[in-house]
């Protein structure tokens, strides 16, 4: 069995109302706990909330402060039809609460703020987003463009906070607003033409599913890999990492590992992830959310086979290249052989 993750008691200070439909949570992190929940722009936070059927679930909402203005830590959390977690938080949450949360995870995030910025955002997507428009101002020195798509002018999250961070960024900051109400869904090629005169800066894209589609094909007809977008999509956790959980699958295993220059043979007893099976051995490999939704512990495999419980990150080229995620990967043949170098 799969004990739970620990998490810590995290007091809200107060509940700002962003739209009908969308609050923004502030947290008074303790000091003590400041270093815990230290976070880069773009990282989320996951969420443990009650429930009387399950116990409990498990929602993870982006952090739409920065780590770079002083701020408190921010999340947003929009309600979603039929959405328990969402209408739980929206319902009951108020200042003086306290919220159950994991550290901050994910990889949606820039390596560095100097650079030019082209960043899409589709409804509750903006959220990292905006906390990279943040850090990129306060800390940057490029140029940053964002393609916010809505359904209508009431839908828009941050609009107040847009329009002050742009008229404050001295030409810096271009905020370009999509309403759907006025010109119909986003297609390919109007976003390929708001995006050209842009396509050498680092592109972002956080939004539904359908939209990230949209922007992709976009990106692709104007010339930029694959490999050059960083994309967020909105998901929800395959596994509860508040509860325990029964391991399930896979076969005993000898694992060969290359990390950090050296190469070692480790036990794989069955039912257990890769990415436990190192660091149970000592080992520092990289990882961040361990629920297969951020990618920052693919590795690749250059022997035997495995099965990835849950993949919401790797796209169909990367799996087909070899890469494979430690935190959702079971052994399946006898030996399996790995690199991160």
């Amino acid at each position: 069995m799969t004990g739970p993750r620990a998490y810590h008691q995290v007091p809200v200070a107060e509940v700002i109302s962003e739209t009908a439909d969308t609050c923004s949570l502030v947290l008074d992190v303790p000091p003590e706990l400041g270093e815990v929940f230290s976070y880069r722009p773009g990282q989320f936070l996951t969420v443990r909330v009650p429930s009387g059927r399950d116990g409990s679930v498990a929602r993870c909402y982006s952090l739409s402060s920065s780590p770079h203005t002083g701020d408190l830590p921010t999340i947003t959390v929009k309600r979603t039809a039929g959405g328990y977690a969402s209408n739980w938080i929206a319902d009951n949450v108020r200042a003086g609460g306290v919220l159950e949360l994991l550290p901050p995870a994910g990889t949606f995030s820039p390596q560095a703020l100097d650079g030019d910025f082209l960043l899409f955002a589709g409804g509750s997507g903006i959220t990292p987003v905006i906390s990279i428009i943040k850090s990129a101002l306060a800390a940057g020195r490029g140029k940053i463009v964002l393609i916010y798509a809505n359904r209508d002018e009431r839908s828009v999250i941050f609009g107040s906070d847009l329009r002050r961070l742009a008229a404050a960024a001295e030409d810096r900051l271009l905020v370009v607003h999509w309403l759907d109400s006025l010109h119909g869904a986003p297609m390919v090629a109007a976003m390929a033409a708001l995006a050209r005169p842009y396509v050498s800066a680092e592109a972002f894209i956080c939004g539904p599913d359908p939209y990230l589609a949209v922007v992709r094909q976009a990106l692709s007809r104007l010339g930029v890999p694959a490999k050059g977008v960083h994309a967020e999509r909105f998901l929800s956790l395959a596994e509860n990492p508040f509860e325990a959980t029964e391991p399930a699958g896979g076969t005993a295993a000898t694992l060969e590992v290359c990390l950090d220059g050296q190469t070692r043979q480790l036990p794989w007893p069955a039912g257990t992830r890769m990415l436990d099976v190192l660091i149970d051995q000592g080992l520092d490999p990289p990882f961040s959310c361990r629920e297969g939704i951020c990618g920052a512990c693919a590795c690749q495999i250059t022997g035997g086979k495995v099965e990835m419980a849950h993949n919401e990150v790797l796209e169909a080229e990367d799996v087909a290249g070899g890469y494979i995620l430690a935190c959702q990967s079971l052994a399946l043949t006898p030996e399996v052989r790995v690199t991160y170098e």
